[in-house]
């Protein structure tokens, strides 16, 4: 098993971000994730529109920040580094002197991207972090707007302006208040510019979908979260911000002096005085691509750059199968016994196919793929310690989050970890986050997972096959077998109950057929 690190450095006009990314190349134990993180809001981009140079406090503070993130690589002994400028060290007059002084000053080397280049990280972020093929991919910073055509998850015609929150701040919303007719002069001048874009025009109507990246859109997805009263707990990577919460966010904005912004909830205070510009240009994209709701998600430009590297070999660099690859992630870098939860997975799958072809859920695949999920999630709480693991496998699912799955589904994914050992299964706090039947779903997949944890529980895998056939008395459990299946038919024999609960009739537990 090969570690490799990469430090990511993001110089936004806004904030810049050193993101750590950790992987292990193991073929199908290979995983990834994010191991540490440095953030500062710099505002490198202030007055920058106005003046059209880098102010020298603006650039000091960009300085004394890259100092801290050489010093960090060199004391963590990560040599692997890409540190990549934005729109505003990219338009500023004195770019070149900016990036000699950081010559000087570090031994790092800043790679100043194109608008193209800008576009096309947003877009492997978005795509590569959601279920996104074809629709829109938005990148909103502090400079600039990027919004990416997405056709078959392949990027067309991707396109950026000089939009971003702390230049569309300066430009028409400075002020302790903020009037209507600075908002009118914002939008005005954000839907001449869109109108470049024709084929942004009716995108969302057509079926199409937008997917936002970038910290303006993670802020305005925690606000909406919370608006809805949604459990801290939950990430905002695949919820939906749509367009009536936007504006009830925008007016909340408006309503106050730009001092008190930071007191709506989910605003964070770094992003108080510039939130509200980042929220009316998204919305502006939402009106002419007749887009209803913006997904959200937590990857960014950093993961962007760093998918280059994962993926390097693939053009693009793309996953095949968004939802499977972070499932199969996830698993790897925190569950020790793959052989286990994989048999669990198909056991559990066996019996949910054959109560489906008996009419007893409706066979919706999307219902499939959240419990092979569940399966395959189960036990990485394990990592933590095995006492309690179910409640451990669901913070961590929670936590790290599932890319590709709606916030709706890891909260169903989560609560059916939680619920694969004991407990009588509910939403609970999540309840908010999720909607009608998802109680019974949750319910139906948490009595098969037991039942399969059951079958499995010498981990030997000698349960080859789990089959479930109807019967006069309602529903019998068959077995194919390599070895005595005496423990695995005592300790299924307890979940008989909540089998009933969840499917109206009683499990009984026939003896096995021993297969070669």
């Amino acid at each position: 098993m090969t570690e490799r690190r990469q430090a990511v450095i993001d110089l936004g006009s806004n904030s810049f971000r050193l993101v750590v990314f950790t992987w292990h190349e193991a073929g199908e134990a290979s995983w990834w994730r994010r191991t540490d993180e440095i953030h500062e809001a710099v505002r490198i981009g202030a007055g920058l529109d106005a003046a059209g140079e880098l102010g020298e406090a603006p650039m000091e503070r960009a300085l004394a920040m890259l100092e801290i993130y050489a010093h960090f690589c060199r004391a963590t002994g990560i040599t692997d580094v890409r540190a990549v400028a934005t729109s505003a060290i990219r338009d500023a007059t004195n770019q070149a002197a900016f990036l000699a002084a950081v010559r000087r000053r570090t031994w790092l080397e800043v790679e100043v991207l194109t608008r193209e280049e800008e576009a096309r990280y947003g877009y492997l972020a978005a795509v590569n972090s959601t279920t996104l093929a074809d629709g829109v991919a938005l990148d909103i910073g502090g400079g600039s707007l990027q919004l990416t055509r997405v056709e078959g998850r392949l990027a067309l015609d991707p396109r950026s302006w000089r939009m971003g929150a702390v230049r569309m701040t300066e430009r028409f919303l400075e002020g302790r208040r903020t009037s209507a007719k600075q908002v009118k002069a914002l939008r005005a001048h954000v839907q001449r510019k869109l109108a470049s874009a024709p084929w942004l025009a009716g995108a969302g109507a057509h079926g199409g979908r937008i997917v936002g990246v970038g910290g303006a859109v993670r802020n305005l997805a925690t606000a909406a979260q919370t608006a809805e009263g949604a459990p801290d707990e939950l990430p905002i990577q695949g919820s939906a911000i749509t367009r009536d919460r936007l504006g009830e966010l925008i007016e909340a904005m408006t309503a106050v002096p730009v001092a008190e912004r930071a007191g709506i909830k989910g605003v964070k205070p770094g992003r108080a005085d510039v939130i509200l510009a980042a929220a009316l240009v998204i919305d502006c994209v939402l009106e002419a691509g007749g887009f209803d709701v913006i997904e959200a998600t937590e990857a960014g430009l950093r993961e962007g750059v760093f998918f280059e590297t994962l993926l390097a070999g693939t053009d693009p660099p793309l996953f095949e199968d968004v939802r499977a690859a972070s499932v199969r992630n996830l698993a790897a870098a925190y569950d020790g016994d793959r052989r286990h939860t994989a048999h669990v997975a198909a056991l559990t799958l066996q019996m949910w196919d054959d109560l489906g072809a008996a009419g007893r859920h409706s066979g919706d695949p999307v219902e499939r793929e959240l419990l092979w999920a569940a399966a395959m999630l189960h036990d990485i709480g394990t990592a933590v310690d095995y006492d309690d693991h179910h409640k451990h496998s669901r913070y961590l699912v929670l936590s790290a989050g599932l890319p590709g799955f709606s916030d709706r589904e890891t909260a169903l994914i989560a609560q059916l970890t939680r619920y694969h050992r004991k407990g009588s299964p509910t939403l609970g706090e999540l309840s908010a986050s999720t909607g009608k039947g998802d109680a019974a779903l949750l319910l139906r997949g948490a009595a098969l997972l037991r039942i399969a944890e059951q079958l499995e529980r010498a981990r030997d895998q000698a349960v080859h096959e789990a089959r479930i056939v109807g019967t006069d008395a309602g529903a019998e459990l068959r077995l194919a077998a390599s070895d005595d299946v005496a423990l695995a038919l005592w300790a299924a024999e307890r979940e008989r109950d909540l089998f009933q609960r969840a499917f109206g009739v009683r499990l009984t537990l026939a003896g096995s057929t021993l297969a070669a």
